[in-house]
């Protein structure tokens, strides 16, 4: 990307005030999560002067290591893997000059109560091997699904990576952005568009039950459907999210020092391209003035001036507290409200003083321990724990997404000793709100006792025990409903819908005010899209506006 100027900034420069020396920035990125730290790199590259203001005392957002249990152990306290991360934006901002490392994430690992396991190793043969103790019919189709889902993934993710044209406009630009999307949909077939449809709409029950027999392979594979959701795998639009793990060009890996390696080597980057991050520096109000904004003021009172702000803040934070109403249309206020951000995710951290013993694979083996462990006897142990919470109870056998990261990154925890990172659901979405201490405490309890079952001696192995429910996940990280995607990845809220009708173009209906958070296009994971496509579009209206003399 090349350098544009600002006009607004050149405006202020010809006046006589060199804006270097005062308080006022071309750009102001309101929140220093992942997509607020890629804006800030690829801006500062260009040549503006960024400035990112992050409330915590750290950036990271949702990605962020911390020491919970002391300075010798550093858990990743939320967001726990990297996986959709562009390889080109790792080159484009040289994230490993700046310490960025990730470790290949093992296979998925499923422990049985009965002592049996499902693996699914990458190798082919094995693999087939694995699936054939429960089916060997599964054996066969799981092959024709993985072959299915990379097909279906690789139309996808071009469009994931995309800024949406605004449909149903009739403004020229706007045709020109319709015309392009249509141009790439030609690429679809007539079974790629079926394909594609049951996708965005039917359940991950409805694709695996039709596919596969065993209670085993069935359970594992609807974990992807429901991660992270305020849905069960009988959910009508879970099967997209599934598809939704599979697009990208990286392999799921764990970053070194947790996921904060990651934000941490990005916010060296930004630095290193010349943007400045305040950390400790709340943003009380963003500041337009006659529809165009005009900076931000901190809660300390400091005002802060610049021609372009991006808000990668939850959008009930951006445009429910931070922008006045009175700045907004009616209807884009109204689809903010509407915006669906439930859950009922528990993430559970333990420090533990040896490694877990598996009852079902007892031996050390970095591809299964070092994988994906998931909890989870069958699809409907899953659905019976989303109807609990539904019916406002935390479910009794809940199901995990368990890593162990320490098994590769010794920076994690003293030697001998390992961090368990756990992915839970569920809990009543209500508890963001109401939180109920004595049964989240109840919940992890019982989530404890589940690895117990399968990993006997685990509990007397627990040396520390963090458990972040809904209410932590919104009152300290700003995740709203603590919803880890900042808006539920429903076929509603996807694509031209995200977050709201006429605005999945990053843009606001404020001039200068642009949004870039995960429940943005492109979002719904560590993707850093859109942060990168933020900044395509800034550059580009700012061209336009030189353009027009503005």
């Amino acid at each position: 990307m090349t350098a544009e100027p600002d006009p607004a900034v050149e405006k202020i420069m010809t006046a006589g005030h060199d804006h270097r020396m005062s308080n006022a920035y071309d750009v102001i990125v309101v929140g220093g999560g992942h997509n607020g730290l890629v804006a800030a790199a690829y801006l500062a590259k260009a040549g503006r002067r960024v400035l990112v203001c992050e409330r915590r005392h750290t950036v990271g957002g949702a990605a962020v290591s911390e020491h919970p249990f002391g300075p010798d152990f550093t858990v990743t306290s939320l967001s726990y893997v990297v996986s959709l991360l562009p390889q080109q934006m790792v080159r484009d901002l040289k994230l490993r000059e700046h310490g960025y490392r990730v470790y290949p994430q093992g296979p998925y690992f499923a422990p049985r109560r009965d002592g049996g396991y499902l693996s699914l190793p990458d190798d082919p043969v094995a693999r087939a091997k694995e699936i054939a103790k429960f089916s060997s019919r599964d054996a066969e189709a799981y092959e024709r699904w993985n072959a299915w889902l990379e097909r279906l993934g690789g139309l996808v993710g071009p469009l994931l990576e995309s800024i949406p044209p605004k449909l149903g406009s009739k403004k020229p630009r706007d045709l020109l952005g319709q015309v392009a999307l249509a141009a790439k949909l030609r690429k679809v077939d007539v079974r790629e568009a079926f394909d594609l449809t049951r996708l965005f709409t039917a359940s991950i029950a409805d694709l695996v039950e039709e596919r596969f027999a065993s209670d085993a392979l069935r359970g594992l594979l609807s974990v992807s459907g429901v991660i992270g959701t305020w849905a069960g795998p009988r959910s009508a639009g879970t099967a997209y999210v599934m598809l939704h793990h599979h697009v990208g060009d990286t392999a799921w890996g764990f970053p070194r020092g947790g996921m904060g390696g990651v934000t941490q080597a990005l916010a060296g980057a930004a630095r290193a391209f010349g943007a400045e991050i305040r950390t400790g520096a709340p943003v009380g109000r963003i500041d337009v003035d006659a529809g165009r904004v005009r900076g931000v003021t901190l809660e300390s009172g400091e005002e802060i001036a610049a021609s372009t702000v991006i808000t990668t803040a939850h959008p009930k934070i951006s445009f429910l507290r931070l922008v006045e109403r009175s700045q907004l249309p009616e209807d884009f206020v109204a689809d903010i409200e509407s915006w669906q951000t439930r859950s009922g995710t528990v993430k559970i951290n333990f420090a533990v003083d040896t490694l877990p013993t598996f009852t079902a694979h007892p031996d050390y083996d970095p591809s299964i321990y070092g994988g994906t462990i998931v909890l989870a006897e069958s699809l409907d142990d899953v659905e019976n724990a989303y109807q609990e919470a539904v019916a406002g109870r935390a479910a009794t056998s809940a199901f995990a997404d368990i890593c162990i990261p320490s098994v590769f990154d010794d920076s994690l925890a003293p030697r001998g000793k390992h961090v368990v990172s756990a992915f839970t659901q569920w809990v009543p979405h209500t508890w963001a709100r109401n939180p109920d201490p004595d049964e989240l405490t109840a919940y992890a309890d019982r989530l404890t006792a589940r690895i117990e079952a399968v990993a006997p001696g685990f509990i007397d192995s627990i040396i520390g025990r963090q458990v972040i429910g809904p209410d932590t996940m919104e009152r300290e990280y700003g995740l709203v409903g603590g919803n880890i995607f900042h808006g539920e990845l429903t076929p509603g809220q996807m694509f031209h819908c995200r977050p709201a009708a006429g605005y999945a173009d990053l843009r606001t209906p404020v001039r200068g005010l642009y949004q870039a958070g995960s429940a943005t296009h492109g979002g719904g994971g560590v993707t850093g899209i859109p942060g990168r496509n933020v900044v395509r579009q800034v550059l580009r209206d700012s061209r336009r506006k030189a353009a027009d003399g503005e």
